[in-house]
């Protein structure tokens, strides 16, 4: 029997979601406010009221062009999270519908990796993207950006498949179903919602990954990360120039993450409720 809620309870808990939900977009809401700021009103301190200037984008703008950086991290982002799901899907199926003693060692050893800092190996990596001539390359950073999420991707759609009846993979080989086809037309659209919140997920991470693209890159694959970072300088005044940037690098994805929650919450959820 389901327990009585109050609209007492259903006020309060409304209200403390809304304050929690403040609280976290307050940074950003701040952001986008100092950005149609001066910079000397962007120095002088705490100000909620912007003056409404458009002078930091007109800068930005003709600083440095976004569409190139734009482009890049659209790319970066869906080729990383194609390229992941290519290798974690049969993955994911393997340790979902054939483990053997050694997956959960495998699952968490994959998760462990996470748990590394990124710094620690930095300077192996950049003598191996050196080497290769993948330095500043759109390939080569695409491969990171999947290796580094790699784990994520591979522990949710782990998740998902667990929660699909293996006896429906089963008819499909009675009826002759090969592997792939096996994969292709039962499993995968029986998980249509995990994939896909799996997908949003790792744009997102892919996204807003700084480190990696940073250091890996200079002008050609310079995602919008990198538009971010060149708007400091040492001399102080590029507040509002930084938050005019920053707008611009997440408004794409803020817009995509808008109109795509009910998906990514179906899909984080999915399986959690019998």
């Amino acid at each position: 029997m389901a327990r009585a809620v109050t609209t007492q309870h259903k006020t309060i808990a409304t209200a403390a979601a809304w304050i929690v939900a403040l609280l976290i977009f307050f940074p950003i809401l701040y952001t986008i406010i100092t950005s149609f700021k001066s910079e000397q009103e962007a120095i002088q301190g705490f100000n909620l009221i912007p003056s409404g200037t458009f002078e930091s984008y007109s800068e930005v703008q003709a600083q440095s062009g976004y569409f190139k950086f734009f482009f890049n991290s659209v790319l970066l982002s869906v080729g990383s999270t194609i390229l992941a799901l290519l290798v974690a899907v049969p993955a994911a199926w393997s340790m979902a519908f054939s483990p053997t003693k050694r997956t959960k060692d495998i699952l968490m050893w994959m998760l462990s990796t996470k748990m590394m800092p990124a710094v620690a190996v930095l300077f192996p990596i950049y003598l191996i993207f050196r080497d290769t001539g993948l330095l500043d390359s759109r390939i080569g950073l695409m491969v990171m950006l999947m290796l580094i999420n790699l784990p994520i991707v591979v522990w949710m759609l782990y998740t998902y498949f667990r929660e699909i009846p293996g006896e429906i993979l089963e008819a499909a080989r009675m009826d002759g179903a090969s592997l792939w086809n096996e994969i292709i037309y039962v499993l995968t659209p029986m998980a249509v919602p995990g994939i896909a919140s799996t997908m949003l997920l790792n744009i997102i991470l892919a996204w807003n990954e700084a480190f990696w693209t940073i250091r890996l890159t200079t002008t050609n694959a310079a995602p919008l990360t990198a538009f971010i970072s060149s708007f400091s300088s040492p001399q102080g005044l590029f507040w509002a120039k930084l938050s005019a940037a920053s707008t611009l690098a997440i408004a794409p994805i803020l817009i995509m993450g808008w109109f795509s929650q009910k998906q990514l919450v179906r899909g984080l959820t999915f399986g959690a409720v019998k």
